[in-house]
């Protein structure tokens, strides 16, 4: 190919990609901003109820810290439902969340009734969080309780002596090693852990007491030794309140507030704020990434910058 023509494509090549680079910063922006408040919270009609989804495996709480911040600022929202579908996860972040809905809940100057709805499973942490609201609405077959703490280790010392594969270990604090499974764990570690668990279990018993004491039939730690229930089961011993879907627990709601018209349900969706030159800065880091040696390498730091 002749230089000029070459020259010719170079140039029709770059400005197709600033073409597409616009194009996508477009479309971005519309869906950032479209039916968007000033807190990035979905526009909401009045007399509704504000809808956040916990899902999956409960890892961190900050998302839905945010949600339940948005919608507890947002004027039409009148009450606010978790749509809980999980089986649970680390304890800190239950926490963390179980504190703000009940901070929420109770606010006399800018709080909002908040209600759980469980879907397929909400066990264990996703119960936790639940045990924080006002009133649980459970579908007959929820799988949901499981009310207890767990944790496992792995000893693969065996392993490594058949492959002859010596592992050292260099520590400084009796205990530092704990759970390495280049070794089994003594009897006098198995303690020290079944303490602190018995000790976490004890707060998830007190937490779910805060909110149930009245409400649970019979002795709370017969039905807290990690066992599941289905909905059904759990409304009878007082760990559920009512048997109902999301749609029913939403009209149901609407009548306890006395709000008119049928339930407005609105899942809450958080709007991403990023600025024109965030968005080129994010561009230029992802072609570095694949300049320097393929998306796989660097796929963390990319993500980790949007």
């Amino acid at each position: 190919m002749p230089t000029k023509n070459r020259a010719i494509f170079g140039i029709l090549i770059l400005v197709l990609f600033f073409f597409l680079i616009l194009l996508g910063f477009s479309i971005y922006t519309l869906n950032a901003f479209q039916d968007s408040d000033e807190n990035g919270l979905s526009l909401l009609r009045d007399n509704e109820i504000a809808v956040i989804e916990i899902n999956g495996i409960i890892m961190e709480s900050k998302i839905t810290v945010d949600k339940l911040k948005l919608a507890q600022d947002s004027k039409s929202v009148k009450a606010i439902i978790l749509r809980i579908d999980s089986p649970g996860g680390a304890v800190g972040p239950s926490q963390e969340i179980y504190e703000e809905v009940r901070r929420i809940d109770r606010d006399k100057d800018n709080g909002k009734p908040i209600y759980s709805s469980l879907g397929t499973i909400a066990a264990s942490g996703g119960y936790y969080i639940a045990s924080a609201t006002r009133k649980i609405y459970s579908n007959a077959g929820t799988l949901t309780g499981s009310i207890g703490v767990i944790m496992q280790f792995v000893d693969v010392s065996k392993l490594l002596n058949w492959a002859k594969i010596t592992s050292n270990t260099l520590k400084a604090g009796k205990y530092k090693d704990l759970g390495q499974p280049s070794r089994p764990i003594t009897s006098e570690e198995k303690k020290l852990i079944e303490k602190m668990l018995e000790g976490v279990h004890k707060q998830f018993v007190n937490d779910v007491l805060a909110n149930r004491k009245e409400k649970i039939k019979g002795d709370i730690w017969d039905l807290a030794q990690g066992q599941i229930f289905s909905g059904e089961e759990a409304k009878n011993s007082g760990l559920v309140d009512e048997i109902a879907g999301l749609w029913e627990a939403g009209r149901r709601i609407q009548k306890e507030l006395g709000l008119k018209g049928e339930p407005n349900l609105r899942f809450i969706k958080k709007k991403k704020n990023i600025s024109f030159f965030e968005f080129f800065e994010n561009l230029e880091e992802s072609a570095t990434n694949l300049k320097l040696g393929g998306l796989g390498k660097y796929l963390p730091m990319f993500l980790y910058a949007n």
